[in-house]
């Protein structure tokens, strides 16, 4: 199949990216069932494609073990990272400001429609990420409802989000 791809990409004048190209053996659930250990190495344009466990793909981790919990923690580390850049260029503006930048840049998780197969301490921890940058964001204390800060704000509760 890659010498069809290598034969392909020459007719039509284009090329591979070797470097850029990984090679990802996903391992059955069963042991038991495990064939081999080690594999034939492949080749592409001359170059040798490494194995991986893992790569990003448009931005989508895609791991080996069929889970999607390295993704998501991806989405708990941007949401952190996203709410703190709001919060220390944006903190004096109005509520109604806020409430919009918040929409616009935090409760938005890419690839989000894409996980399937994920741990509950996972997402709890994203539940949790994401209750943490609203209290953070918008100044309420860390005891404070929860609910009550969601609808006073008019924003949507985790579960709204994520299903």
């Amino acid at each position: 199949m890659i010498k069809a791809l290598e034969y392909g990409a020459f007719v039509i004048d284009m090329q591979c990216n070797a470097n850029k190209t990984v090679c990802m053996v996903f391992p059955p659930k069963d042991k038991r069932k495990i064939v081999a250990s080690a594999f034939p190495r492949l080749v592409l344009n001359g170059n040798e494609l490494q194995y991986v466990s893992e790569f990003k793909y448009v931005g989508h981790i895609i791991s080996n073990d069929n889970t999607d919990d390295k993704d998501v923690l991806r989405e708990v580390r941007l949401l952190f990272t996203r709410a703190n850049i709001l919060n220390r260029r944006f903190s004096m503006c109005s509520v109604p400001v806020n409430i919009t930048l918040f929409r616009s840049f935090c409760i938005h998780f890419y690839g989000m429609a894409l996980w399937k197969r994920y741990n509950v301490a996972t997402i709890s921890r994203l539940r949790s990420c994401y209750v943490k940058c609203t209290k953070l964001f918008f100044g309420y204390s860390k005891y404070h409802s929860v609910t009550s800060m969601l609808i006073e704000l008019g924003l949507p509760s985790f579960n709204t989000l994520i299903f």
